[in-house]
């Protein structure tokens, strides 16, 4: 597993990040961690909080994944669409709107240390109204479109459900019974932080991502350490369905081998949505696509149950071979040298060659 360590060395020389953390699992033993920052280091997981806490959620709290949003969320303008609809981000909502914008503006103490809970609940209650009030721009079940509007609101339904807030459901359903460190981090509540975190940004709104030039126009103002990246989970307090865990690199693998192990389980295989055309998702995962596929080319290729998995934008990531029985997470902070850095992108994929590399008798 040396080369591991290397390559990782490598990519901070290289400027693909200046941190990262990795862990490997194979049919239930760790066989590797390492990387350039201590084990203990806690990362913003980006959207795996898609699958660590709101996928894992649906399947932890039963709910039916059938059913309509509308049942639990009255006055969303997408409440036609069911939950498998949401889990497969083929609900016709759009990827991505900053709502953030409006109510940084509207609500400049957010900026403030000493920022007062109850603005932070008017914020959250704003941008989950705009959330709530977004049309569908396509039928359920059209296209495939991966969208972060789609998963806010099936925080909030699965927070209906459990008659608790996401993170509270989060930390006693999924992560206490998995043995699991990570946790969302109320931008309200004041938190130590962590003795080794991974920064991503000293400024808020954070810089564009590439694609999003001209969406927004407010003033760039000085951001606090340990709070979620993503602009639209921080206005919504850092929890989100969608954004807004922290975890170490060992989380992430743990979690991987808890769906290994079928602790969360799907009421069908692990398999990619075969209802929706050029749709690669599976249930809140994602499969390896056929071409350019971020864990490689071999990755979920040896067998019939192929891969799952799922990256984050902060430069994280997990991936899961069902057939090889492997877990691999991958732990980066690469936002932290500018969004429009996507050196991730052609690192990914040699990481998890090299992984296979050292596996193979």
């Amino acid at each position: 597993m040396g080369k591991l360590d290397a390559l990782i060395e490598e990519g901070e020389r290289a400027g693909v990040f200046p941190l990262a953390r990795g862990c490997v699992f194979v049919r239930g033993h760790q066989v590797w961690e390492g990387g350039n920052t201590p084990a203990e280091t806690v990362f913003d997981l980006a959207s795996l909080t898609k699958v660590m806490a709101t996928t894992a959620l649906a399947l932890e709290l039963q709910v039916d994944l059938q059913a309509r949003l509308a049942r639990w969320l009255p006055t969303a303008r997408a409440g036609d669409a069911t939950l498998a609809d949401l889990l497969f981000h083929r609900s016709g909502l759009p990827a991505f709107l900053p709502f953030f914008a409006q109510a940084m503006a509207e609500i400049p103490q957010l900026f403030d240390d000493d920022c007062p809970p109850k603005l932070r609940a008017a914020a959250r209650e704003r941008v989950l109204e705009q959330v709530l009030a977004t049309a569908p721009t396509r039928p359920a079940g059209e296209a495939s479109v991966y969208s972060d509007l789609g998963f806010i609101l099936l925080g909030e339904a699965l927070a209906t459900a459990g008659g608790a807030p996401l993170d509270a459901l989060f930390a006693d359903r999924i992560a206490g019974p998995l043995g699991l460190s990570a946790r969302y981090r109320r931008c309200s509540t004041a938190l130590p932080l962590p003795a080794s975190l991974a920064p991503t940004g000293n400024s808020r709104p954070r810089e564009p991502a590439p694609g999003q030039e001209g969406l927004w126009s407010v003033p760039a103002r000085p951001t606090r350490p340990g709070e979620v990246d993503d602009d639209n989970a921080w206005c919504l307090d850092g929890v989100s369905g969608h954004a807004g865990l922290f975890g170490t690199a060992l989380d992430v693998a743990r979690f991987g081998q808890a769906v290994l192990a079928e602790k969360l389980a799907p009421p069908t295989p692990w398999a990619k949505d075969a209802t929706t055309p050029g749709s690669t998702r599976a249930l809140g995962f994602d499969t390896p696509s056929d071409l350019g596929a971020s864990c490689g080319p071999r990755f979920g290729r040896s067998g019939p149950c192929g891969a799952i998995g799922h990256l984050g934008f902060t430069g994280t990531s997990l991936w899961i071979d069902l057939d090889r029985q492997l877990v691999v997470a991958l732990c980066t902070n690469r936002v932290a040298l500018g969004r429009a850095n996507l050196a991730i992108r052609d690192f990914r994929p040699r990481f998890h060659d090299a992984v296979l590399d050292a596996l193979a008798p």
